[in-house]
C-alpha cells in the first residue's frame, strides 16, 4: 500500500514535469518577494514579481492540460504554492501598508481556514478534494489584485490605474473566494465519507 502511494505521487514521470518545476520555482520565489519588499523597500520590483508569480499559476495549469502533464503531485503542488504565496505575501503587504487591512485579513483568513481544513481532512483519512472552478477563479483574481495594490502604492508610472484594477479584480475575487469556501463544505463531507468507507 505504501509503495502504491509513493509510486502514485513520486515516480519520475510524476515529478519531472514542466508544470511541477514551475510550481516549485513559484514556491522558491516567495522568500525573494518578501526580501525585496521588506529588506530593499522595492515596491515596483516586488509588485511585478508578485504579478509574475500570479500569472504563472495559470501558465502551469495550461501547460499541464495542453501537453498532458497533469499529475497527482501537481494537483497538490499547484494549490499549495497558491495558498503559501497568499499566506506569506498578504502579511508582508499589511506590514508594508500597501493593502487595506480589512481586505487582506478577509483574504488570508479564508486561505488559512481552507488550508487547515484540508490538512485536517487528510489526517482523518478523507480523499483529496480537487480545487473547484470557483476556487481557481477567485485565486486568479486575488493573484492580480495584490500586486496591483502594491504597484498602486509605488512610484511606477500609472500607479492610479493599478489601484483601480486592484479593486476591480479584488472585490469580486474576495466574494468568490468565500463563496467557493462554502462550496467546499459538502465536498469535504463527501470526501470524508468516501475516504472512511470500507475499500472494496
Amino acid at each position: 500500500m505504501k509503495q502504491d502511494v509513493f509510486s502514485k505521487y513520486f515516480n519520475r514521470k510524476e515529478v519531472l514535469t514542466l508544470p511541477n518545476l514551475i510550481s516549485v520555482a513559484r514556491l522558491g520565489c516567495i522568500p525573494w518577494f518578501a526580501w525585496l519588499l521588506l529588506a530593499n523597500d522595492d515596491r515596483v520590483f516586488a509588485g511585478f514579481l508578485l504579478g509574475v508569480l500570479g500569472a504563472t499559476d495559470w501558465i502551469d495549469g495550461w501547460i499541464a492540460r495542453r501537453f498532458n502533464q497533469v499529475s497527482e503531485l501537481g494537483k497538490i503542488l499547484d494549490p499549495t504554492a497558491d495558498r503559501l504565496l497568499l499566506i506569506v505575501a498578504v502579511p508582508v503587504l499589511i506590514f508594508d501598508g500597501s493593502v487595506p487591512i480589512w481586505f487582506a485579513v478577509a483574504a488570508v483568513v479564508r486561505e488559512a481556514l481552507v488550508g487547515v481544513a484540508a490538512l485536517l481532512l487528510a489526517s482523518l483519512g478523507a480523499r483529496r478534494i480537487d480545487v473547484t472552478w470557483w476556487g481557481k477563479t477567485s485565486t486568479f483574481a486575488m493573484m492580480w489584485a495584490f500586486p496591483c495594490f502594491l504597484l498602486g502604492e509605488s512610484g511606477v508610472y500609472g500607479n492610479e490605474f493599478f489601484t483601480l484594477f486592484a479593486w476591480i479584480s479584488g472585490l469580486p475575487g474576495l466574494i468568490i473566494a468565500w463563496f467557493s469556501a462554502a462550496q467546499y463544505v459538502p465536498l469535504a463531507k463527501a470526501a470524508y465519507d468516501e475516504g472512511r468507507s470500507p475499500q472494496k
